[in-house]
């Protein structure tokens, strides 16, 4: 027994030794990677020139600014950062929700099938826009306010008041909007338009930005998590809001994982349907698999980091599976042709199955965050190497890799440099976040 108990520890020895090695060589792999300091000083090059979304779009739109505010940080003083939250604030609602991005109000030329402008006495210099299709908006905004504070310790701007409410008050108030205007009594979680994934483009319409008669609604990951995210986000900044908003934050994630996991094949339900599925009675959508959604649902805290394994080999064999690049890719399989009437929503393209950078990203956040630091390095590697490759930081990528869109797409930039820099925070051995 008592060689055996010295076999054993030998072992243990070994196995700690080969691991401090292991993790030797990653940090020493992490600290010397050729792309990473390109990406860097090429994403700091990128947000200098502005706030919109890229160079394609002349709108600050709040999904993407929840997205690069942190890098935007780096190289702006807060003030600027401060006055777009202060924008979108301001552009608020009767009912509390948040428009989805502003334009200055000399550029807001209403057009016959353009956006239907939103004007407030409280802003006087832009115009507002909401494609109300999707539910992400007043949680991107809570997220974005609290990345703002998180990066500048600027505390005081929760007590700023506009039109009379406070910041916290403000934020509150879009969470509310979405439980008076955007939530399913039945299954207790928040619905938003049939999109695929995170996408803001809905199934009906040749635009599809616009909730109209033939919308179909629908309850998915995304949405849900999101309100999550911004629900923690809200009460860590102001912790004496906790009693009311702690017990809804805790039904809508016991809600998400009783209606949305599907526990037999571990990944979530596209869609739960409030009025019934807008696609043919043979075509099984549970068998698209949401890379976007999922990542968000793990920022969200809602699966174990075996679920996350789990779910990060299923991303892996997608990608192998449909030759993407990366496992930004948003979905897999690809609805079929004809799904949407956007003929832009062809199988894998755009949001139906292309491949992001902006939501891949972030899913390398989160294995950093969840330990799965080799696993992350490597994910990201196809990401980085692509950004020296076309000089750029590209909306998205076909399934060939070539890229599309945006070529200084912020949200990419923004999710790409702090992916690095958890990631060097770990080679040097300081906190990841």
């Amino acid at each position: 027994m008592k060689y055996l108990k010295l076999i054993v520890l030998s072992v243990l020895i070994c196995n700690c030794a080969n691991t401090k090695k292991e993790n030797t060589v990653l940090k020493e792999q992490i600290k010397t990677n050729e792309y990473f300091a390109y990406t860097k000083e090429k994403a700091l090059k990128v947000v200098k020139t502005g706030f919109n979304a890229g160079d394609s779009y002349g709108e600050v739109w709040i999904r993407d600014y929840n997205t690069f505010i942190e890098l935007s940080a780096e190289v702006f003083p807060k003030e600027a950062l401060k006055e777009n939250l202060r924008v979108f604030f301001r552009l608020q609602r009767e009912d509390g929700n948040i428009v989805d991005g502003f334009i200055p109000k000399e550029k807001a030329v209403q057009t016959k099938d353009g956006y239907t402008y939103i004007f407030t006495d409280l802003e006087p210099n832009y115009a507002g826009q909401k494609n109300d299709v999707e539910t992400d908006h007043e949680s991107s905004l809570v997220q974005a306010v609290y990345k703002y504070v998180k990066k500048t310790g600027d505390t005081a701007f929760l007590n700023e008041t506009i039109g009379g409410k406070t910041i916290i008050q403000r934020m509150e108030w879009a969470m509310e909007f979405l439980l008076n205007h955007r939530w399913s009594d039945k299954y207790g979680l928040i619905w938003g338009a049939t999109t695929a994934d995170w996408g803001d483009v809905q199934h009906c319409h040749p635009w599809g930005v616009y909730i109209t008669k033939d919308t179909k609604y629908a309850i998915d990951i995304y949405d849900n998590a999101m309100m999550l995210v911004a629900l923690d986000n809200m009460m860590a900044l102001a912790p004496h809001i906790k009693q009311k908003w702690q017990p809804i934050r805790q039904d809508i994630a016991q809600n998400t994982m009783k209606y949305l996991w599907d526990d037999k094949n571990q990944k979530f339900i596209p869609h739960v349907y409030l009025d019934g599925s807008p696609f043919s009675e043979d075509f099984n959508e549970n068998n698209i698999y949401y890379h976007g959604g999922t990542a968000l649902a793990i920022e969200a805290g809602l699966l174990s980091k075996e679920q996350i394994k789990v779910s990060l080999d299923k991303m892996i064999s997608n990608v192998n599976a449909s030759g993407a690049g990366s496992i930004g890719l948003t979905l897999y399989p690809a609805y079929p042709e004809g799904s949407f009437e956007n003929k832009g929503m062809f199988p894998y393209s755009y949001q139906n199955g292309g491949d992001w950078t902006w939501f891949g990203a972030r899913m390398i956040q989160q294995l950093i965050k969840n330990g799965y630091i080799e696993e992350a390095y490597q994910q990201l590697q196809p990401m980085v190497k692509r950004v020296k490759d076309n000089d750029g930081f590209y909306e998205w990528y076909t399934i060939k890799n070539t890229p599309e869109g945006s070529g200084t797409f912020r949200g990419s930039a923004g999710v790409l440099y702090k992916a690095i820099q958890m990631l060097e925070n770990y080679a040097n051995n300081k906190p990841i976040e």
